[in-house]
């Protein structure tokens, strides 16, 4: 049980964690706070261990240690929204890299972020794997284009657009870029694909800060779902997979382009 108890030396009574997690609740004759998950459904949120302002959550096997640091409680004064909108409305797919490596030290910086992204009920059944071997990407580039053409009859579709890219890359699925990342799940479900897609964004967004650029790559994921040898190329398990490229940008971007609006139901403004 990672939720191991309280340290009532340290405890104030607030009742914080009474209100955020159904697991805890008052002990009337002692007046204190108790956690009671009989049932092993406690899905590690975390929340309890994060609200407590006195640090009285004994916990155990989470992982990383709780983090605190200025301003956790008022994070609007780290990214206020207008250097937040600046910084997403310039994200741009990365499509053009410098033949350059990313240092193992910055790869980790994104790796990390991305397994502190949210997923559904906190379910941390996600694989990650970085795949830098060109020859590597080189097969899997092969063989996603030969599912893609032979086996769901997409060359119409994509044949004049792959035929393009080898005009100027010797990797045309991922652009030459080098490093792509991957991340699978072992759920067999549309869920799965979203906690891969939130998953993603925040390594993207994490490359974006430490000056990389970034590609998601949508043709793995529909490849790999009718060809199981694309995941062993890429050295993951698991029935579903999601994949971006990563490297140093060799283009810069001098606005962002527009973007048309659509009408909010329920939002009416003058």
């Amino acid at each position: 049980m990672p939720i191991v108890g309280i340290d009532y030396e340290r405890c104030n009574g607030c009742r914080l964690c009474i209100q955020e997690c159904r697991f805890y609740s008052l002990d009337e004759a002692k007046n204190n706070v108790l956690f009671e998950d009989l049932d092993n459904m406690c899905m590690l949120c975390g929340h309890c261990i994060a609200v407590c302002p006195q640090d009285a959550i004994i916990y155990e096997d989470f992982g990383d240690e709780a983090f605190a640091f200025e301003g956790i409680e008022k994070l609007d004064s780290i990214v206020p929204y207008d250097n937040l909108y600046k910084f997403l409305r310039g994200h741009r797919s990365i499509r053009q890299y410098k033949k350059k490596e990313v240092p193992k030290n910055i790869l980790k910086k994104v790796l990390d972020l991305m397994q502190h992204a949210p997923t559904a009920s906190n379910l941390r059944y996600e694989k990650y794997a970085i795949v830098s071997d060109q020859e590597i990407l080189k097969s899997l580039s092969d063989e996603v284009i030969d599912t893609l053409f032979n086996k769901l009859g997409m060359r119409a579709q994509y044949g004049e657009s792959f035929e393009a890219r080898k005009k100027n890359y010797a990797n045309p699925l991922f652009h030459d870029a080098p490093h792509v990342i991957f991340v699978s799940s072992m759920f067999d479900m549309q869920l799965a694909d979203h906690n891969i897609g939130i998953i993603i964004t925040y390594g993207r967004l994490a490359a974006q800060s430490l000056g990389l650029g970034t590609c998601w790559n949508g043709f793995i994921n529909i490849a790999s779902q009718h060809n199981k040898k694309i995941m062993k190329l890429a050295g993951v398990r698991g029935k579903r997979i999601g994949a971006f490229m990563i490297g140093y940008p060799n283009i810069t971007f001098k606005r962002a382009p527009p973007r048309s609006r659509k009408p909010v139901k329920g939002l009416k403004l003058d």
